[in-house]
């Protein structure tokens, strides 16, 4: 898998829209778009485990921290990336950042707040408790789109089942 398709599984699990500029980060050395695309996490792994940082929409500054470990091929009998569980949504793409987003659930929160219809109607049906529901479809298209350019599963293709990549920003559990 490659750092470009690892964008594409973060981007699917966080429901955002890939509007922004992202990067990698390894240690202090930073993998962009271009790069991204030949690099692969096979390239990239350690001994033990490999952080990652990536690194979403520079204005608002999502950062994720993904940790590797325990690198295995790929069961040939199942198809990538897999969604294994999850807690909570994710945050919405345009809101800020971690400070807005917790700003805008404040506001949510408060009938009285002179912003709070506003933020009802831009936040809709948005439930911060509830789980995504469409993450598994959305990683169904990664995995369509994946088998249609070669086969199923190679050694090295991918994060083996039994690691879980959480979902939530770096700085707060949310």
């Amino acid at each position: 898998m490659t750092l470009k398709q690892l964008h594409a599984v973060v981007q699917a699990a966080m429901g955002w829209e890939d509007a922004h500029l992202w990067e990698f980060a390894v240690g202090r050395k930073r993998i962009g778009s271009s790069r991204a695309t030949k690099l692969t996490l096979e390239a990239l792994l350690q001994p033990r485990s490999t952080k990652l940082t990536y690194i979403y929409d520079f204005g608002d500054c999502w950062e994720h921290q993904l940790t590797l470990t325990r690198p295995r091929a790929a069961d040939p009998s199942l198809a990538y990336p897999r969604y294994l569980a999850g807690e909570h949504a994710a945050p919405p793409e345009y809101c800020g950042g971690i400070p807005g987003f917790y700003s805008q659930l404040e506001i949510l929160a408060d009938p009285k707040h002179p912003d709070h219809p506003h933020i009802k109607d831009w936040f809709g049906d948005y439930d911060p408790n509830g789980a995504s529901t469409n993450i598994k479809e959305r990683l169904a298209r990664i995995t369509s789109r994946r088998a249609r350019r070669r086969p199923r599963s190679r050694p090295g293709d991918a994060i083996a089942p039994s690691d879980p990549v959480e979902r939530r920003p770096s700085r707060r559990a949310w």
